[in-house]
Parts: C-alpha cells; structure tokens; sequence
C-alpha cells in the first residue's frame, strides 16, 4: 500500500489546498468593502523660518512649523481581514521646480487591539516640513490630506486617500522666533 511518507505528502497537500481556499475566500469576503471613513482635519498655527540647508552648503531653505488637530473613526474599518492601517498626513504643493511636492508629516500604525478613533487636539508634525529653497513663503495653496494603508491578513495593500482636504496659505513673513 502506502508508506508513511506517501500518507505524509497527500495530508500536507490537502492542508496546503484547504489554507489557500481559506485565504482566497477571506480576500473575496472583503475586497469589494468601502474603506473609506470620514475626517476632520484641522492645521492652525502655521509659522516659516529661514534655515541653512547643510546638505547643499549655503543654500537657504524654508522650515514650517504647524499644529493639527485629527477627528477620525476608524472601528468601521476592521473586519476580519484587516490587521492594522498605516496613518499618515501628506502635505502636497507646487513650486516653479517642481510640479508635485509632498512631505510627509506625521504618521501612525494603529492596530486592531488599540484605540481605532482619533481625537486629537495640537499635534506637532513627526518629521521636518522643509522645502528646498524659498517657495513656501507667501504659497497660497499648500493642501494637507489624510492618507492610510489597509492591512489586510490576505488581499492586496490598499491605499486610501481621506476625502477631506484642506488648503491652507502659508505667511508672507519669516517668524523671527527662536522657539516655533
């Protein structure tokens, strides 16, 4: 008949076929979902310094400091699918270099054991807004937006992009402060 190695293979071959039909049908479950939530972003307290670039030696470059303040309710966001989002703000603008700018700002994983809303008042941004020059002085249209990646335990990454964005004209005038 068959020996134990033959028995062995044909029971690993099954338990591999039933794992990736589980798998298949945890994705169809949930890839046809709305994973979009609503948000409200809020940026106040917008201040520009002057800086020296160091990386290109002599160059000036502009440095803006800002608070935020982020409402979001991500609990409709996990099903059984989903393992955690990546959260981040994405400061976008145009320059006569270059015809896309985005910095990003601040982000968050948020994982399905923690705290899925966000109610927070006055956070300062993660990393440096600098721009390579001048040309956020007096920008009238610099846009920040709410992105965040879906997780998934199986599917593909998703990347979703918060319906609610705000554009915010940056000072005309450099802060002569030395704390921001």
């Amino acid at each position: 008949m068959h020996n134990l190695l033959n028995r062995a293979n044909a029971l690993l071959a099954f338990t591999l076929w039933v794992m990736a039909a589980v798998t298949a049908a945890c994705f169809l479950s949930t890839v046809f979902l709305d994973y979009s939530v609503p948000t409200k972003l809020s940026v106040k307290d917008v201040k520009i310094r002057n800086v020296m670039d160091y990386a290109t030696d002599e160059q000036q470059a502009d440095l803006a400091t800002l608070n935020f303040n982020l409402n979001v309710d991500f609990s409709k966001l996990f099903n059984w699918n989903v393992k955690q989002l990546f959260v981040y703000l994405v400061a976008e603008y145009k320059t006569p270099v270059n015809e896309v700018n985005q910095v990003v700002l601040w982000d968050r994983i948020v994982e399905r054991s923690e705290r899925v809303v966000m109610d927070e008042i006055g956070i300062k941004p993660k990393y440096y807004f600098l721009d390579d020059g001048s040309n956020l002085l007096k920008h009238e249209n610099v846009t920040f937006v709410l992105r965040y990646n879906v997780i998934p335990n199986a599917g593909y990454l998703r990347l979703v992009q918060s319906s609610d964005q705000i554009v915010v004209p940056f000072p005309s005038t450099y802060s002569t402060t030395r704390r921001s």
